[in-house]
C-alpha cells in the first residue's frame, strides 16, 4: 500500500459541499489529512464527513456564509481550534451568474465579486496567519477560463475569476520567503450541480448539455469531478512543494 500523500495535513476547503469541493474534500482525507469544510449545505457535509471516517481520516463542517467576511475568519479559527494548524486551503466557493457587461445589475455585480473575490482575498488572509504559524503551506484558487476574456454574458464572473490570477500572483511573489505557496487551478466545463441546474433553467437537460458540450470542448466531452483529483492533491502534497506563482489548465484543451 502506498504512503498517504496528505498525512496530517489539515485542510481548509471553502464551497466543500458542492461540485468538486465536495469531491476533493472527501478525496483529500482519503489521502491523509483532516478536511474543514466551509459551506451552507450541512446535510451533504455529514454525508462527506460519514466517508471519511471509513478513510480512517476525519473533518469538521463550519457553516460559512461568504458574504460574510467575519465567516470568513470563523473558518479558519475553526480549523485551529479543532486540528490547531492549517496546511492548506483550496478556494472552490463561487458563483457564475449571468452578467452580461451592458446587463448586469449592480446586485448582481456585488454578489459575484463579494463571494468569488472578497470572499477568497479574507479567506486568503486568514489562511496566510494561520500557516505563518506552521511553517508554510499551499494555497490554491479555483481559476476559469473566463479569465482570459470569457463569453459575453460572463463578464463580471469573467472579472472575478480574473481577480484571482492577480491576488495568486501577488501571494506567490511576496509569501514564498515564508514558504507560502499560491496557485491558480483553471477548471474546464464540468456537469457540477450549479451548472446542472442553471442549464435546466434554460430548457437544456444534463444530456443534451453533455452532447452540445462534447462538440464544443476539443478532447470530446466535458471534464468530471473525479478528472481535478490528482492535480489538487499533487499541489497540496510535499511533492509539489516547490512549486508557486503557477497556472494549472484542466479544461480538455477548451479556452474560452
Amino acid at each position: 500500500m502506498t504512503d498517504k500523500r496528505l498525512k496530517g495535513k489539515v485542510i481548509v476547503v471553502s464551497g466543500g459541499t458542492k461540485g468538486v469541493g465536495r469531491t476533493i474534500s472527501e478525496e483529500y482525507a482519503r489521502e491523509g489529512a483532516k478536511v474543514v469544510i466551509g459551506g451552507r449545505d450541512e446535510s451533504a457535509a455529514l454525508q462527506s464527513l460519514k466517508i471519511m471516517r471509513t478513510y480512517n481520516s476525519e473533518g469538521i463542517f463550519v457553516h460559512t456564509e461568504l458574504e460574510r467576511v467575519e465567516d470568513c475568519k470563523k473558518l479558519f479559527d475553526e480549523a485551529v481550534k479543532k486540528y490547531g494548524k492549517v496546511d492548506g486551503f483550496f478556494n472552490y466557493a463561487g458563483i457564475t451568474p449571468l452578467s452580461g457587461l451592458e446587463t448586469c445589475d449592480v446586485e448582481t455585480f456585488d454578489r459575484i465579486m463579494n463571494i468569488n473575490f472578497r470572499a477568497c482575498f479574507f479567506c486568503c488572509q486568514h489562511a496566510i496567519k494561520h500557516m505563518r504559524q506552521n511553517g508554510g503551506g499551499s494555497i490554491v484558487l479555483t481559476g476559469s477560463a473566463h479569465a482570459w476574456g470569457g463569453q459575453k454574458d460572463r463578464a463580471a464572473y469573467a472579472c472575478s475569476k480574473g481577480v484571482l490570477l492577480t491576488l495568486m500572483e501577488h501571494i506567490a511573489h511576496n509569501y514564498a520567503t515564508e514558504r507560502i505557496r499560491c496557485n491558480y487551478l483553471t477548471l474546464g466545463w464540468t456537469p457540477t450541480e450549479g451548472e446542472v441546474s442553471f442549464r435546466e433553467t434554460q430548457g437544456i437537460s444534463e444530456i443534451k448539455l453533455r452532447k452540445q458540450a462534447a462538440e464544443i470542448i476539443p478532447m470530446g466531452r466535458m471534464l468530471e469531478r473525479v478528472d481535478y483529483v490528482d492535480a489538487l492533491i499533487y499541489l497540496m502534497s510535499d511533492n509539489s512543494s516547490m512549486m508557486t506563482g503557477s497556472t494549472f489548465r484542466i479544461t480538455a484543451g477548451e479556452y474560452i
